[in-house]
């Protein structure tokens, strides 16, 4: 299949109608899996890819990745923000990803952008053609603050699926290593909220979400209440 060809495959999976209408200025938890629950992230790189594009495919300029410089690329002007990020967690196969609409029609945009240059990346490494994720991807609208804020916790505590895949419904068995690896799984933004991110990646927009967690360790005690929380 010619480049051209795939590229217009991929983009008419991310316009095909949708069942939700998207407010600017509201809430969204937007997630998407990967087709027939296939791994999208299969080594450190891919999720770096991701993470990247999640910056660069956030802005109102067209990109073109090779010729971006690895040290200065969150230093790269993409123009006006159409989408403002409060959280995200790469999975295996899914991501989650905290979002407000800011611009009109920003959301679906930015959704097409960041899936569509992820699949062209991945296909192209692994050799393979079609569809990465499946279908269009799904979304919630966040309609109570009560709601808004339990999604930090929420989509961050997804990360701990890797190591303990049932801990939902039997509960975490050492939650001294659950806390630590949220603390040193790099691809999501728990990092950015626990002051422990190396190199800021300017990939979240806090100031467009409420001031949850001011205080110092508020964040890290917020999500350490909801890990230890029995059903």
């Amino acid at each position: 299949m010619e480049p051209c060809t795939s590229y217009i495959i991929l983009c008419y999976y991310f316009l095909v109608n949708r069942k939700i209408s998207f407010v600017q200025g509201e809430y969204y938890h937007v997630y998407c899996r990967g087709v027939e629950k296939r791994l999208i992230f299969q080594d450190k790189k891919d999720r770096e890819r991701f993470q990247n594009l999640l910056f660069l495919c956030n802005g109102t300029k067209p990109i073109i990745y090779r010729l971006i410089q690895g040290s200065t690329l969150y230093q790269t002007d993409v123009g006006k923000k159409i989408v403002a990020i409060g959280a995200y967690t790469l999975m295996p196969n899914h991501i989650h990803i905290l979002i407000r609409a800011i611009s009109d029609n920003g959301i679906t945009e930015f959704m097409r952008k960041l899936n569509t240059a992820y699949s062209m990346y991945f296909n192209k490494k692994y050799e393979r053609v079609g569809p990465l994720f499946q279908g269009t991807f799904g979304a919630e609208h966040v309609v109570s603050d009560e709601h808004l804020k339990y999604l930090f916790a929420y989509i961050h505590l997804n990360i701990i699926k890797i190591i303990e895949p049932k801990w939902r419904e039997i509960g975490i068995r050492n939650i001294k290593k659950a806390t630590e690896y949220l603390n040193i799984y790099n691809f999501s933004s728990y990092s950015d909220y626990t002051n422990k991110r190396v190199k800021d990646n300017n990939i979240l927009t806090k100031i467009e979400f409420p001031e949850y967690f001011i205080e110092e360790n508020s964040f890290a005690i917020y999500v350490n209440e909801w890990l230890q929380f029995e059903k």
